[in-house]
This record gives C-alpha cells, sequence and structure tokens, in this order.
C-alpha cells in the first residue's frame, strides 16, 4: 500500500479497534458484576449483553445507506456520540433496565459498515484485502487486550469503572475521527426495491452469508470455551494468565494467515483460499470436539481456528467492495454488517441454548453441521469479475 494508504487504514482500523475493545471489555466480568444491579436476572443480564448486538444488525443498513447520501465522516461522528452516551448511561446505571438501555444506544451508533466503506472508497481494489488484514489484526489485537484489561479495571473500578473507561475510548475515537478526509457524497439514491436488488446479488448474497455464518462460529465457540479452559483444568476460575494462551494464539494465526491471503490475491485464488479456510475452520472445531485437552493442544486448536477465522474476515470485506456498486457500496456494507451482527446475536441464542439442553461438545458439533452447509453454498460462488481485471 501507499503511505497515504496505510495511514488511511491505521486510522480508521484504529477507531474500529477502540470501539471493538469498548465491546469486548464487558465480556470476560459482566455476567459476574453485574448481580450489583437492581432487579437483574440472568436472562436480563444476558439480554445486557446481547441487545448490542441486535441493535447493532438493525441500524447497520441505515447508517450505511445515509453515508452515500451525505458522505462518510457525518455518520461516523453520530455513531460515536451515540456509543458515548450509552456508555454514560450504563456507567451512571443502578438497575439492569438502564444498562440494557445503555448498552443499546451503544450499539445504536452502528457504524461499521461506513468505516470500511470509507477504508474502500481510499485503498485501491488490490490492496484491500491488506487493509482488512490490518483491520482484522487490530480487532484480533484487541480482543486479547480486554481478556486482560477487563478483569483489571473491573476489580479496580468497579462495573460503573469499566463504563466509564469504555466511554473515554469513544472519545479518543472522536478525535481520531476528525483527522479523517472529507469525502464527497455518492450519487443519490433511494431505498427501493430495484436498489436492493443491486446489492442482493447471488455472489453478494454469499459473502453475506459467510460473515453471519463466521460470527455465529465465533459467539458460539465463545461461549464455552472458557468453561473448556477451566474444565480441562488449564486454568482455574479466576483465567488470571490467561494471556498466556491468547497472545502467542493471536501472533501464531496472524502469520498463519498472511500466506492465505497473499496467495488470494497474488493468483487470483480467492474462492479456492475461502473453501480452504473454512476447512480449517471445521477441523478446529472438529478437534475441539473430540480430543481431550491441554495447553499446548488447546492453543493449536485455537490458533488453527482463528487462522481460518482472521483471513475470512480480511477477504469477505475486500470481495464485497469489489463487487458491489461504488455509489451503493455503503448500503451493501450495511447488509453485510448487518447480516455480521446478526450472526453473533443469533450465535450467542442458539449456542447458551445447545450449552444448557446438551452440554459442550454439543456446541462444536453444531458450528462443524454449520459450517458444512456453508461450505456447500460456497461452492458455487462466482467471482470471476476478479479474474477479468487482472
Amino acid at each position: 500500500m501507499h503511505k497515504t494508504e496505510r495511514i488511511f487504514a491505521l486510522k480508521i482500523s484504529t477507531i474500529i479497534a477502540t470501539r471493538m475493545l469498548a465491546l469486548f471489555l464487558i465480556f470476560p466480568v459482566f455476567s459476574v458484576y453485574a448481580e450489583q444491579y437492581i432487579d437483574q436476572t440472568p436472562y436480563l443480564i444476558g439480554l445486557a449483553i446481547g441487545i448490542y448486538g441486535l441493535t447493532q444488525a438493525i441500524f447497520q443498513i441505515p447508517f450505511g445507506y445515509m453515508s452515500d447520501q451525505v458522505g462518510r465522516k457525518p455518520l461516523i461522528y453520530l455513531g460515536i456520540l451515540l456509543f458515548l452516551l450509552g456508555s454514560v448511561i450504563a456507567a451512571l446505571s443502578e438497575n439492569i433496565f438502564t444498562v440494557i438501555i445503555g448498552r443499546a444506544l451503544q450499539g445504536g451508533g452502528a457504524i461499521s459498515a461506513v468505516l470500511m466503506s470509507f477504508l474502500a472508497d481510499y485503498v485501491r481494489p488490490e490492496q484491500r484485502s491488506k487493509a482488512n488484514a490490518f483491520v482484522g489484526a487490530q480487532i484480533g489485537l484487541a480482543f486479547m487486550l480486554s481478556l486482560i484489561l477487563g478483569p483489571v479495571i473491573a476489580s479496580t473500578y468497579g462495573i460503573s469503572g469499566l463504563f466509564w473507561f469504555i466511554g473515554g475510548l469513544s472519545l479518543l475515537a472522536l478525535v481520531i475521527a476528525s483527522q479523517l478526509p472529507q469525502v464527497s457524497t455518492k450519487a443519490q439514491y433511494s431505498l427501493t426495491f430495484s436498489n436492493f436488488k443491486k446489492i442482493l446479488t447471488p455472489t453478494l448474497i454469499r459473502l453475506d452469508l459467510s460473515v453471519f455464518v463466521i460470527h455465529l462460529i465465533l459467539t458460539c465457540s465463545f461461549i464455552v470455551l472458557p468453561l473448556l479452559l477451566v474444565e480441562n483444568n488449564i486454568f482455574d476460575k479466576s483465567l488470571h494468565g490467561n494471556w498466556k494462551m491468547y497472545l502467542p494464539v493471536m501472533i501464531l494465526s496472524f502469520i498463519g494467515m498472511l500466506p492465505l491471503i497473499i496467495s488470494a490475491e497474488k493468483f487470483k485464488k480467492h474462492k479456492l483460499v475461502l473453501i480452504l479456510t473454512i476447512l480449517i475452520l471445521i477441523t478446529s472445531q472438529f478437534l475441539f470436539y473430540t480430543l481431550d485437552l491441554t495447553f499446548t493442544s488447546f492453543m493449536l486448536f485455537l490458533t488453527l481456528f482463528f487462522v481460518a477465522f482472521n483471513g475470512i474476515e480480511a477477504m469477505l470485506p475486500s470481495l464485497l467492495s469489489r463487487t458491489a456498486d461504488p455509489d451503493k457500496r455503503g448500503l451493501a456494507m450495511g447488509v453485510f454488517s448487518t447480516s455480521q451482527f446478526f450472526g453473533s446475536f443469533i450465535g450467542g441464542v442458539f449456542g447458551g441454548w445447545i450449552y444448557h439442553k446438551y452440554g459442550i461438545n454439543s456446541v462444536f458439533l453444531f458450528n462443524v453441521s454449520v459450517a458444512i452447509i456453508w461450505l456447500i453454498f460456497m461452492s458455487n460462488l462466482n467471482l470471476n469479475f476478479i479474474k477479468e481485471s487482472k
């Protein structure tokens, strides 16, 4: 990438990473610390966590569409301010219902599609997988940091202090957003059936399905993976020192992902690489399902999973940005991001239900089954437009 592309990708990925860190921080601690809230129940605690993904899914398309009409930056500002407002409400809450309102407002600032469209506006098509891989690496780092920082902040300042910290991250994202260049609006269009048809082609539908499934599997997996760490005596219930697991996993998975991305771009073998990454993901889930776990085997299986996950995460937005009409890229990214967050929401609902009803291993069997169906659908993916542009 050119220097200007690298700097721009760094700014976009940093905004995304700060928001994802803010999202991930509550995962390892909220269910424990939420017992302090008035009127809390296990269901309402789960709703407070999951409603973020639901409102994200609802508002991705409106934000993406409006960014095509009025420009990317105004929608980025609006989304960050909504997230900040939700963080403040949650930080001041004493009742679980107020926390749910705050979390819903956080999710209402649904700017993932806007940010990824902005990235596609400025980065050349042949460099977008690299830019998306950088974004994926930042998200992976945010996830790893959340597992370390969340328990530390919550144990020192309480759950309220954690939400204030998340609000501070929103302010940082706002400062970075102010440094982004202005961009002219795209051609105006309305949300008609014919325009939606243009972003619901067979190829785009398969890409939307892919991001739905990969986040469904991610959420399902992380409902039970922490439990496996304890059940197999890899860590105790406090999960202290779990960074010794996640840090090498993130580093190794990023290194393992790079040859896949480079091969896809250099040899125009995106479909083959996507199929390969799905097979790697299926393998990792099957290994979790069948084999006894030690620290080493757990780290190996998790690395395989994140090699596949990060590779798919890097390729999908790039492929979508090349397929969608440039003047409707925000709308297409909105549908894509809606699929992503709805996958997380459905993964949480089904993963929790399957674990409660049938046990931990059944979650991995469910993931394998879903991934096999996904693999069948992807066998008909048409990416000839990339080869023709070689």
